[in-house]
């Protein structure tokens, strides 16, 4: 089962394991049109190459526990690779109960569905922005990470939420896998500067030293399902990467690969101008990929493993419920406040500049006035 099927990421994995034809493969995706086009093309593939694979289209939301579990018992799922996530650093600063909702207990609902339904073996898809991450994006995936460290120590958890104060035996090896960016990903800067080129420019760069890691989609995804075979239950995954790029860089050259020039002081009348417009809420100009030294190779010369610190569940459920409650209660400063104390490194960037919590205050002041 793959959520987020019809992601970048969800899709590249349902494509290769179709290939190695398991007997049911589960596209979980709460996107209708994205979960019918990979379907579609999966479909076809399997009509096409005779593949032995059941595929199962299953519109459904990691917002909704019942859903999952009705899922992953109905089907005996094996494996689950996690990939569904709200990603986008900007989007997520600015709606950040859905980020939180969906990032953290959405990956909660997931972990305790398969624990509940004995999934064998559960891979998170995680991101460099965990890593004392400057924005709630990254926080959130921190979070998710450290629910399933925690999890993944406790022979037989107390489930949080629905089931809450029932004690489930865990059967299931929980494993995350971190990476950076993935070329031509939704939101990725690869199909945005190439929009850009097209139209003329300016080719919009956030800041002239602003780096990031890189690797294609198919790589990423081959080193997501070969890790997850590597895990003993808690691993924390690092992929290598190679050396950061320097997107200004990258910028110059699609322009000249476009068949184009820069314009700039020393060459006035090029043909794009690539413009710095500044760093967005929650960025930050380089990421990293370990929180602290302790990271060690395996058996593949692109994948490490990295002894991560985390809370024990005990405590791990506590932050839960005070993080629900205040969700709940729309009190995003002591949101930003919890995910300060249980995330190691997290410095927010700036005012908190969720629209709703904008929009209350403005509300306030009129009031006031």
């Amino acid at each position: 089962m793959v959520t987020g099927a019809g992601g970048s990421i969800g899709a590249e994995l349902c494509r290769q394991i179709v290939a190695v034809s398991p007997g049911a493969l589960i596209l979980f995706e709460h996107s209708e049109f994205n979960l019918y086009s990979i379907h579609h093309e999966l479909q076809a593939r399997v009509e096409r190459e005779s593949l032995p694979v059941q595929l199962i289209p299953i519109l459904g939301s990691i917002r909704n526990p019942a859903r999952l579990l009705e899922v992953m018992r109905g089907w005996q799922v094996k494996t689950v690779y996690h990939a569904a996530a709200y990603k986008h650093v900007p989007m997520v600063e600015q709606n950040i109960a859905e980020g939180v909702l969906n990032n953290v207990f959405g990956t909660l609902n997931t972990a305790q569905a398969a624990l509940r339904s004995g999934v064998e073996n559960f891979v998170l898809v995680s991101t460099d922005k965990a890593v004392r991450p400057a924005n709630v994006m990254g926080s959130t995936k921190r979070l998710a990470e450290m629910v399933l460290q925690a999890l993944s120590r406790e022979p037989a958890p107390m489930l949080f939420g629905e089931s809450d104060g029932v004690h489930q035996v865990n059967k299931t090896r929980f494993t995350m896998v971190r990476f950076g960016n993935v070329l031509g990903s939704s939101g990725s800067v690869i199909p945005l500067f190439r929009k850009q080129i097209k139209r003329g420019g300016p080719v919009t760069v956030t800041h002239p030293s602003i780096t990031r890691y890189f690797m294609t989609i198919p790589e990423a995804a081959q080193l997501v399902i070969q890790a997850g075979s590597m895990g003993q239950g808690g691993d924390v995954f690092v992929l290598d990467m190679g050396q950061p790029v320097k997107i200004a860089e990258l910028a110059e050259k699609m322009i000249n690969l476009s068949g184009l020039t820069v314009r700039s002081e020393s060459n006035p009348l090029g043909d794009i101008l690539i413009e710095f417009t500044g760093l967005r809420h929650g960025e930050k100009l380089y990421e990293e990929l370990l929180i602290g030294d302790n990271v060690v190779g395996t058996e593949h010369r692109m994948i490490m493993r990295a002894d991560e610190e985390y809370l024990p569940w005990e405590r791990m459920r506590v932050v839960l419920a005070l993080l629900n409650q205040a969700i709940r209660g729309n009190d995003y400063p002591k949101v930003r406040e919890l995910m300060q104390e249980a995330v190691s490194g997290y410095a927010p960037s700036g005012e908190i500049v969720d629209w709703l919590h904008l929009q209350r205050g403005s509300k306030f002041k009129d009031a006031e006035l």
